[in-house]
């Protein structure tokens, strides 16, 4: 399966699936489509990529930590810092095993300790060669069971924060540095979207 192909199977399997995609403007990209699921109001916003020169299609989604949450975990860091590193370190343990890429924002480390997380990013990679509608669609649901798992452990350890999303040092930096590379200008994109991950409705409004 070429380039050419694949975006149009995905195009076809995301609609027969009654997934809202809207395409992205990504110079670096054959296909980029923001995608809602599942497909409900509840839905989070998925990203799916076919890379110049990459034989593979990329599935990811990136979700921001609350507020709140990232207060309870810099409290937690701070009365035991034993406790806070044990749980990173099980996460960490925990999504390895999930068969999923992944990336952690941690926010900026005091004394010593690592600060809360911020957010984090899980994708999957599936090439071409591989590609069919059952790879795709499993692709999908993994990110976001694997997501959803994550947020609801969040919610177990540290509340269910205050409906806000936190600050993500990561992003700041760059923003505040000038850099306009064009993956940083797609991350920002990117990152707007994920204010709900925490229960918030989805809003198709808000892409625009």
């Amino acid at each position: 399966m070429n380039h050419s192909e694949a975006a149009d199977s995905i195009r076809s399997w995301l609609n027969g699936e009654r997934l809202e995609a809207r395409e992205v403007k990504d110079p670096q990209a054959v296909i980029h489509l923001h995608v809602r699921y599942p497909p409900t109001k509840h839905g989070h916003l998925f990203n799916i990529v076919i890379p110049k020169k990459r034989n593979l299609v990329l599935v990811y989604s990136i979700t921001r930590v609350d507020e709140g949450q990232q207060e309870s975990m810099r409290e937690m860091a701070k009365e035991v810092s034993e406790d806070w590193e044990e749980w990173l370190h099980e996460t960490r343990i925990r999504i390895t095993s999930s068969d999923l890429d992944w990336v952690l924002h941690l926010g900026r480390s005091k004394d010593g300790v690592a600060g809360p997380l911020q957010a984090f990013n899980l994708s999957r990679p599936v090439w071409l060669d591989g590609l069919t509608q059952n790879e795709f669609m499993q692709s999908m649901r993994k990110v976001w069971l694997t997501k959803l798992s994550l947020i609801h452990q969040i919610k177990y350890g540290f509340g269910n924060g205050k409906g806000k999303p936190g600050p993500v040092d990561d992003w700041e930096e760059k923003k505040s540095s000038g850099a306009t590379s064009q993956s940083q200008t797609r991350q920002s994109e990117i990152d707007t979207d994920e204010t709900g991950g925490f229960g918030k409705d989805f809003d198709p409004l808000e892409w625009a």
